[in-house]
């Protein structure tokens, strides 16, 4: 009688997405992201910090817009003239029954890269967003704290 080996589901490589933003790139699992869409006007938010720009409207939904490199401590640096800003509407993981997105101002269009077990870490200082960071390339991506991300957008009231 032969047996069946173990089936095991991790896989030796996943995709990631290359966000670039203005000061950094996100690395995130593919299907982390939702969707890319162009930037469009936002509904500005009373009281909101800077980071908040605002709500976009995405699928009869209203999601909060956010700039991470803000969100995270760093300068806002958005040009609403850009015409290469995007927006990522990323899953939301924090386990709220109500939030399902959250939007986040992107740079250009994404690019797809292998995440592979030999992928080096980068030793560099990490924002209070940030989990990790990887070298790819020539060049030193972060991996965002999204439920952080999340707890954030919670705690001045938008989600």
């Amino acid at each position: 009688m032969s047996q069946t080996p173990a089936l095991t589901s991790t896989p030796e490589n996943l995709t990631g997405l290359l966000l670039s933003l203005t000061d950094r790139t996100l690395l995130l699992p593919n299907v982390a992201v939702a969707e890319l869409i162009p930037y469009r006007p936002v509904a500005k938010l009373a009281n909101q910090p800077d980071w908040c720009l605002g709500q976009v409207a995405w699928r009869d939904l209203r999601l909060p817009l956010l700039s991470f490199e803000a969100a995270s401590g760093a300068p806002l640096q958005f040009d609403r003239n850009n015409t290469s800003a995007r927006v990522a509407i990323i899953n939301a993981l924090g386990g709220r029954a109500h939030v399902r997105f959250l939007a986040v101002l992107v740079q250009g269009i994404p690019r797809s890269m292998r995440v592979t077990p030999d992928l080096e870490s980068a030793e560099v200082p990490l924002g209070p967003l940030e989990l990790a960071a990887v070298k790819h390339q020539s060049e030193i991506v972060k991996i965002p704290d999204l439920i952080a991300l999340e707890e954030k957008l919670a705690e001045i009231g938008v989600i």
